[in-house]
């Protein structure tokens, strides 16, 4: 039996392998997946959200293309359970590198259920993405070091672009 609607949110910045690998996996899951690009004001994001949710577009229609699923993917601030009842969500989807982010996202779910009746479904991450996240690829980025085995190759020449454009302004 297949998930109607299931959403996957995060901040995305960037959007890496790691989370396509995800959405891949996801797709044999549902019918219809949103990826939900949460504003990240506190977190001091690399990406505005306007250019985190154009990463993810591209990258969701990508995807939707190879696997034949819907992939959406829209903004949000807020709480997480309103936007699930505004698009309709069944459930929520979140990607797990390791017993750490299990402790916190199973908190997370719990009060989720207790808003909102939603349940989270968890995938663990792939063996080759376990160790990849958005923060350790934006500090490989800011040494100027090369992430495209991270990232897809749009997000790569898009991060190339921001440091060039860095770099033209600091001198």
């Amino acid at each position: 039996m297949k998930i109607a609607t299931l959403l996957y949110p995060g901040t995305f910045d960037p959007i890496t392998n790691g989370h396509v690998d995800i959405l891949r996996r996801a797709c044999s899951l549902a019918d219809r997946l949103v990826v939900a690009v949460a504003s990240s004001e506190e977190k001091g994001a690399l990406f505005s959200q306007k250019e985190r949710l154009e990463m993810v577009r591209a990258e969701a229609q990508r995807l939707s293309g190879e696997t034949g699923t819907a992939i959406e993917a829209a903004s949000f601030d807020g709480l997480l359970v309103e936007f699930v009842a505004e698009i309709g969500a069944d459930a929520i989807l979140r990607g797990l590198r390791g017993g750490d982010e299990y402790a916190y996202e199973s908190r997370m779910a719990v009060m989720n259920r207790m808003l909102r009746g939603v349940e989270t479904i968890f995938l663990p991450a792939s063996g080759e993405t376990a160790f990849l996240s958005s923060s350790l690829v934006r500090q490989i980025h800011a040494m100027g070091r090369d992430v495209g085995a991270f990232v897809s190759p749009a997000v790569q020449e898009r991060m190339a672009r921001m440091r060039s454009n860095v770099s033209t302004y600091s001198k």
